[in-house]
């Protein structure tokens, strides 16, 4: 992939999209494992547990980069990220297990510790978007580090007033998805030499994610009124 080419810069705009649309679960953690510590240790708590969370999930993530250069392993990661991008859509997230700290290195290591687990799908999404690119993954968390550690109140916001929004996450990981299975190298050439197949399948990806979410979350409404 060449730098600063269009290619690049659409890579590099799905990462911050995934990075900012899956930063809501850093904001409930951070807030959760902060939240009985005195406000003048909140703010140490908010930055330090969120550098070692963004220094394991960047080793994480690198190294999932390289493991999807293995023959298969894209197209695996392609379909994983589907369901990635279903769940989005239809799974409430439960962060009951993310306790508050009354210790201020207590509360960084619960941090980066939930972090950590709860942050697979993140991991193998902006892999996946990266292409192969160790500079886009680090441009990525670069970029969208200080906007999730100074802006994730503001992110979840946006996401209860506007949940819209998300059907562009899911979107994005579903079109990431594509872009990975369609690359995987034992059908890559297949792809390659039949366009309209390849962006048909590209098309045909994302809009069934979207509605298969749409229709699970009004049957789940449905059931709960």
């Amino acid at each position: 992939m060449e730098f600063f080419s269009m290619e690049f810069f659409s890579a590099l705009l799905a990462i911050l999209v995934i990075d900012l649309v899956l930063a809501g679960d850093n904001a409930i953690v951070i807030g959760m494992a902060a939240r009985r510590l005195p406000k003048e240790q909140q703010k140490k708590v908010i930055i330090w547990g969120t550098v070692g969370a963004i220094v394991i999930r960047m080793i994480a993530t690198l190294i999932v980069v390289w493991l999807l250069e293995i023959p298969g392993l894209l197209l695996i990661g392609g379909f994983l990220l589907v369901w990635i991008a279903y769940k989005l859509l239809t799974e409430e997230k439960s962060h009951d297990h993310i306790k508050a700290e009354e210790s201020l290195w207590a509360a960084i290591r619960t941090i980066i510790i939930a972090d950590a687990v709860m942050g697979l799908d993140n991991v193998l999404a902006v892999a996946g978007a990266a292409h192969g690119s160790f500079l886009l993954v680090a441009l990525g968390l670069l970029i969208s580090v200080p906007i999730v550690v100074w802006g994730s109140t503001l992110i979840i916001g946006w996401l209860e007033r506007f949940p819209s929004l998300i059907y562009v996450g899911a979107g994005v990981l579903a079109w990431t998805a594509a872009k990975m299975i369609v690359d995987e190298p034992f059908i890559a050439g297949y792809f390659a030499e039949n366009p309209i197949v390849k962006w048909s399948f590209t098309i045909v990806l994302i809009a069934g994610v979207l509605l298969a979410g749409r229709r699970k979350k009004q049957q789940k409404a449905a059931t709960n009124s």
